[in-house]
Formats: C-alpha cells, sequence, structure tokens
C-alpha cells in the first residue's frame, strides 16, 4: 500500500477484508464488464448476476439445508437480518451471544456485542441479549432460565483477542440450543471464508448452527459484500414474504460479480493460501521467541494474535508498528491484543519486514510500565 506521500506500508492490519490483496485484478475486472453491461439493481426486476452467485455461494459453503442466503453489504447487515429472521420465526424477542463477543454496532448487533462502553449511549432502546461464558452447559443453563430466539458466536472472537471456541463446545450448545426450540447463528464475518483456514470454522468443527454469516473478503477486497447463508426453517416468513426484510443495495450486481470473481480465487488460491498461513505461523512463533513482553501468541489459518501486559503497551504497538510501515489491528473487546491480518499475496520480503518491525516494535512497548498508585 502506498500513500499520497510516497511512503509504503504493508498491510496486515484492514478488519480481515483484503484477503486476496487490495484490488485483485481478477475481481476488479470482473466488476468493470459488470458495470458496463448491467445498471444498478431496480429491486423490481430480478439480475442474473445475482441469482447465479447466491446459488454458488450456497454451493460453495456445501451443506445440503443452507440452501437460503441473503445479501448485505456490511457483517452487522447479515447480524441484523439472521437475528431478525430468528425473532421472527419464533417470535421470543431475546437472544443469547457471548461473553467477549464482537457482532457490530447497528441496535441488534450492538446488543449482542460484548463492549459495555458502546452500549451505553443508546442502552434504552437495544433489543435484550444474555452474554454467557465460553462453557459447555452455559447455553443450557441459560435457556433454562428462559427462552431465546437465537443464540449467536465466533467460533474464533476476532474482536475479543482471538479466542478459538473449543470444537466439543460448539457442538455442546447447538445440541442444547435446539433441543429447547432455539436457532444457532455462526458469526464468521470476520474468521470465515479461510481467513482461518476453512470456509466455516463452525461447519469444520461439525457444529449443526442454522446460519453461516460470512463477510469482510467475500467481496474480493473489491466490493463491500456479506451474506448470511441459512436454512428454510430460519428463513422462515421469507419465502412467502420476501419484503419481511429488505435493503435497497442487497445483491447489488456489482457486489455479486465481486462475490463470483472471490469464489473463483478462494479455489483456485489453495496453494497460496497455504504457504502463507505457515509464513504467517513460522513469524508469530519467531516473534514470540524474541520478544519476551508477548504474553501469548497463536496463529489460526491467516488471522494471528499477540498478548501483551497492558492496553497501553498494546496501543503503543500499534502505533509504532504503523510509523515503521506496518499495519495491524486493534481488538475492540481485548484490548490488550494485537491482530495481524495478512493478504495471501504477502511477499517474502514483506513477511521478512513485518516480522522485524513487530519485533521492534514489540520491544518499545516493552519499556512502557503500568503506572503506579499514588
Amino acid at each position: 500500500m502506498e500513500l499520497n506521500n510516497g511512503r509504503q506500508l504493508i498491510d496486515m492490519g484492514s478488519y480481515a477484508v483484503p484477503l486476496f490483496g487490495h484490488r485483485p485484478a481478477a475481481v476488479a475486472d470482473e466488476v468493470r464488464a459488470t458495470l458496463d453491461r448491467l445498471p444498478v439493481t431496480t429491486r423490481l426486476v430480478a439480475n442474473p448476476v445475482a441469482a447465479a452467485y447466491l446459488r454458488e455461494l450456497s454451493n460453495y459453503v456445501n451443506r445440503a439445508d443452507l440452501t437460503r442466503v441473503w445479501l448485505g453489504l456490511n457483517g452487522t447487515d447479515a447480524v441484523e437480518a439472521a437475528l431478525k429472521f430468528a425473532v421472527a420465526a419464533t417470535r421470543v424477542p431475546s437472544i443469547l451471544a457471548v461473553k467477549g463477543g464482537y457482532h457490530g454496532k447497528s441496535l441488534f448487533s450492538l446488543a449482542a456485542t460484548w463492549d459495555p462502553a458502546r452500549k451505553e449511549p443508546v442502552r434504552g432502546v437495544l433489543p435484550d441479549a444474555r452474554h454467557i461464558d465460553v462453557a459447555a452447559n452455559a447455553v443450557a443453563r441459560a435457556l433454562d432460565e428462559r427462552p431465546a430466539a437465537a443464540l449467536i458466536f465466533e467460533p474464533l472472537q476476532a474482536e475479543g483477542g482471538g479466542h478459538l471456541i473449543p470444537a466439543e463446545v460448539m457442538r455442546q450448545w447447538v445440541a442444547d440450543a435446539h433441543d429447547r426450540g432455539t436457532f444457532v447463528i455462526a458469526d464468521e464475518i470476520q474468521c470465515g471464508f479461510h481467513r482461518c483456514g476453512p470456509v466455516s470454522l463452525a461447519l469444520e468443527a461439525g457444529a449443526d448452527v442454522d446460519a453461516v454469516l460470512l463477510g469482510k473478503p467475500l467481496g474480493g477486497g473489491v466490493m463491500p459484500l456479506s451474506a448470511v447463508v441459512t436454512t428454510d426453517r430460519l428463513w422462515g416468513d421469507m419465502a412467502t414474504d420476501p419484503y419481511l426484510h429488505t435493503a435497497t443495495f442487497s445483491a447489488h450486481p456489482l457486489s455479486c460479480a465481486a462475490g463470483r470473481a472471490a469464489l473463483q480465487l478462494a479455489v483456485t488460491t489453495c496453494e497460496e493460501r497455504s504457504i502463507a498461513e505457515q509464513r504467517l505461523s513460522r513469524l508469530v512463533a519467531d516473534v514470540a521467541e524474541q520478544c519476551d513482553v508477548v504474553q501469548r501468541a497463536e496463529a489460526h489459518g491467516l488471522f494471528a494474535v499477540f498478548d501483551v501486559g497492558t492496553a497501553e503497551q498494546a496501543g503503543a504497538v500499534v502505533t509504532h508498528a504503523a510509523r515503521a510501515g506496518l499495519l495491524v489491528a486493534p481488538c475492540t473487546t481485548s484490548p490488550t491484543s494485537i491482530r495481524l491480518l495478512p493478504s495471501l499475496t504477502t511477499t517474502p520480503e514483506q513477511w521478512h519486514r513485518a516480522q522485524s518491525i513487530m519485533c521492534r516494535a514489540l520491544g518499545r512497548a516493552a519499556r512502557i510500565r503500568p503506572a503506579t498508585a499514588a
């Protein structure tokens, strides 16, 4: 990435969007070609690009009953839609979410997010949401107290410090929720679509969720795009009344064109993705070994996280890295964590430079000591 002053940055901090790099040619070319032949959607007639993409995305997720797809532009769009579908289907005005989770900042998604400070200004109008611990029996206990329309969780809590929910916990949550008539929604907007390996961590773990939410790189690093991939049962009244939930730019032909091209890239770049994942794992291991300030370091596919001792140290890492030419991301609900979200197009020289910058930034942060009480 080059700034308007000529300064170059390695981007490992753009919130998981440029998985395939910024403006990959295959995606940009398809969007331009579509722009030349199709108008902006009128919402009164179908467009062929959307119809093809809906079918292709459902097939790509590849579970027989996940055949319904609703498209948005941002992750929070998909969260709002999925939770609305669940409440409409059950008529239960309450949801479950997980401590440490992040789902967005519009009203329903903010209610599900574990971020008290962001909720405070609008607390009086937020939907009812209870937050559970990451424990196998947590869903059963919460639902035995009172019902909920849906449980929403991130298989890997991206903003929450990159913590992976154990597969057996996910499976138990789904079983307990379904036994009590509650839908289960896997929010994989940041961790899914191969950012952390598979297209869906929940499905890979054998968790029989009712919906998988995808976004971030879904538009190929060119167009905004998100998706709810779900079952007939959760889709509910949308089958007979598609006006239950609409949006002007849902299934926009340019976003769908980008989505189709991104699906092709996901298929054709498997080898490049595997190489990049191995390089990120080595970077994480080497940095953790060299930097004593690191208290925890993990890599999951092309998602890495470093924990340090204080929020001040984490902030210093982000700042010093950016000044040195590397963009990394803080974590909203885990202020002592730093994320690396590289592209699979990162070059060997860029990997080497990124590791050097991270070590220097962590070294600078290590000099920051916790403030002591007077």
